[in-house]
């Protein structure tokens, strides 16, 4: 079975007008452990591709990650508090009132 992630207008937008603007040319999703609910959402710039990494556009997740997230949407949000990439994953039991850390 294919693992997807789907990316909403907002976000595909957003990944591209800054992977233009910076040296960097991807975008990194990354779950790791920690935060209030036992695992986060990392967000981050990278310059290269590495073998575990799927390439999705100009955003890349190691195969890990994505395995926590399949099935997810990512949106980019602009709200009064601020900017930010949102995850709406259907696997997360609970997440915290920050929308990064959750738990599966």
């Amino acid at each position: 079975m294919e693992k997807k992630l789907e990316f909403t207008d907002r976000a595909k937008n957003q990944i591209r007008k800054i992977t233009q603007s910076k040296t960097k040319k991807y975008f990194r999703i990354a779950v790791q452990g920690g935060g209030c609910s036992g695992f986060k959402y990392n967000f981050s710039f990278d310059d290269k591709v590495e073998k575990d990494d799927i390439l999705f556009e100009q955003t890349i997740i190691d195969k890990t990650s994505l395995d926590i997230i399949a099935g997810s949407v990512v949106d980019f949000k602009k709200e009064m508090i601020g900017e930010s990439f949102t995850i709406s994953n259907p696997k997360a039991s609970a997440s915290c009132g920050c929308g990064l850390s959750f738990s599966v």
